[in-house]
């Protein structure tokens, strides 16, 4: 917390254009002289409190409802304090490595891409939607004391370009179905691993990290970029993180990180039930070093995501998969985070805001083995069908000596029968199981099947 300081002083999360959370408690807080009183005035609300023995003080507004119009948030001390142009709306985490932080600006130096679709290419231009406003949190910059109360910004011009391109785009989508304020804060470090965002603490009193030494810098940026922000209060969080501890070839380990964070991420807010969506990682092939050598096996990455997934145990959790959004596997930064963006956004309107859409693509629900033929039934599986009107990509079998061959497969209503001429006795199927993998099914959202085998050694793990 701040100290020293005879007048109010508001952490930088507050400033001029930003969103308050609709429809919750709100925090405002901050420091002052021990035992002065505190008074904070937002709309027909005027609240007040006395500061504690630290000089700490909290006020909790109201619920509100959402409102476009900027109001002025005026903060009394010993000296007053006006915020300009407060809104109300939903507010947003988006955090992780270098592919949450990849900027805006970026879209105005990219080829169209393979895929088609809507490229957004002039984005940064065209964007005047004063209901979007950003925050970009900088390193070692939330705990020092900024009176010009600029952190917030709308999404338009020089602070739209600075900013997570998959973060805004779940913003635009969000803003454009809940017709409300949204706000985003960015908090994304290039290179990170998933340490760094985690309490030291939290990792120690993990069970399965017990005698471990854990290396990475535990607690690096969570303490200097995420706790700082708490009590500010928040819809939820977005996650895209993980390149750098598949490169250390994790699997496992990272699924009980992962969780650690989510838990200790939402003890900080005092809410176990803040949203918590992430981006399954995105093919490249991690198997080959920069001089051609291989480094790891192609199945780390497949092993990694499956993983990932094992924190969906967690209630309020959603995953988007990401294996068509990529044109070439050897950038470890695929261009599409306008994709990222929306699919974020489905997760978020389907599971926290009750929208009836599809958020998630196929996903194996079972798998039935007749002899030579086996029968993948999925969930989330309404309109079957190969995005390139092509054959079905990316199965394969194995009998009992574990050898796989690429396998045939056909769509019927929801399931997909698979065959290979190569094992007359199907024992083991999988899908997608390779770090170049693009496989082509899709369901009648157009979004992806998710990647799985049929002997995945965590299916029946319990986090």
């Amino acid at each position: 917390m701040l100290a020293g300081y005879a007048n109010v002083v508001l952490p930088n999360i507050f400033g001029h254009h930003m969103v308050l959370q609709r429809e919750q408690p709100v925090a405002i807080f901050g420091q002052a002289d021990p035992g002065e009183q505190v008074s904070v005035r937002f709309g027909d609300q005027t609240k007040r409190v006395t500061t504690d023995g630290g000089g700490r003080w909290k006020i909790l507004l109201s619920p509100m409802k959402a409102s476009d119009i900027g109001q002025d948030l005026t903060i009394q001390g010993v000296n007053t304090i006006v915020l300009r142009d407060v809104v109300v709306g939903e507010v947003w985490i988006c955090s992780g490595q270098s592919n949450m932080e990849y900027q805006m600006r970026k879209l105005e130096k990219l080829s169209p891409p393979q895929t088609g679709g809507d490229f957004p290419k002039d984005e940064v231009e065209i964007a005047k939607n004063p209901q979007i406003r950003l925050f970009l949190v900088r390193r070692k910059f939330l705990t020092k004391p900024d009176h010009t109360y600029a952190g917030w910004s709308i999404a338009q011009d020089s602070a739209l370009r600075q900013f997570s391109a998959a973060g805004y785009f779940f913003a635009k989508k969000v803003q454009s179905e809940l017709d409300v304020p949204v706000g985003m804060i960015s908090a994304a470090v290039s290179g990170s691993r998933i340490e760094p965002w985690i309490p030291q603490v939290a990792l120690q009193h993990e069970a399965y990290f017990k005698g471990q030494k854990i290396e990475g810098d535990p607690g690096k940026f969570f303490e200097s970029m995420i706790a700082p922000l708490a009590p500010y209060t928040i819809k939820g969080f977005l996650w895209y993180q993980g390149e750098t501890n598949v490169f250390l070839q994790e699997n496992i380990s990272y699924a009980y990180k992962l969780k650690t964070l989510i838990k200790s991420w939402r003890r900080q807010w005092g809410d176990d039930r803040l949203p918590f969506y992430f981006t399954q990682i995105a093919p490249f092939q991690y198997s080959i070093d920069e001089a051609g050598k291989q480094r790891m096996s192609r199945y780390v990455l497949p092993a990694f995501r499956e993983a990932q997934d094992l924190v969906l145990q967690l209630p309020h959790t959603g995953r988007i998969v990401t294996t068509d959004l990529v044109d070439d596997v050897t950038d470890l930064h695929p261009s599409y985070k306008w994709e990222v963006g929306r699919r974020l956004a489905l997760q978020a309107l389907r599971k926290t805001y009750n929208y009836p859409l599809v958020a998630d693509g196929p996903t194996c629900k079972a798998i039935r083995v007749r002899g030579g033929m086996a029968l993948i039934v999925f969930d989330h599986a309404h309109g079957l069908h190969t995005r390139d009107g092509e054959a079905l990509t990316g199965f394969e079998v194995a009998g009992e000596d574990g050898n796989f061959f690429g396998a045939d497969a056909y769509i019927q209503r929801q399931t997909v029968y698979v065959s290979a001429s190569a094992v007359p006795k199907i024992v083991h199927v999988r899908f997608a199981w390779d770090e170049a993998a693009q496989p082509n099914l899709v369901n009648g959202a157009g979004l992806p099947a998710l990647p799985f085998r049929s002997d995945n050694p965590y299916k029946k793990l319990k986090l």
